[in-house]
C-alpha cells in the first residue's frame, strides 16, 4: 500500500513539475497559434488515388 501511495504522489509531483518547467521555457498552450499556412490539404487527395 505504501508503494502505491508513493507512486501516485510521484506521478503528481512529476506532472506538476513538468507543467511548470514547460511553461517556463515557452511551451504553453496559450502560445500556440493556428494558421492555415501550416496545413497541406492538396497532398491528401493525391495519396489516396
Amino acid at each position: 500500500m505504501k508503494a502505491f501511495v508513493l507512486g501516485i504522489v510521484l506521478i503528481a509531483v512529476i506532472a506538476v513539475g513538468a507543467n511548470i518547467a514547460l511553461e517556463n521555457i515557452g511551451f504553453s498552450q496559450a502560445n500556440i497559434s493556428i494558421s492555415s499556412d501550416k496545413v497541406r490539404l492538396g497532398d491528401a487527395a493525391s495519396d489516396r488515388e
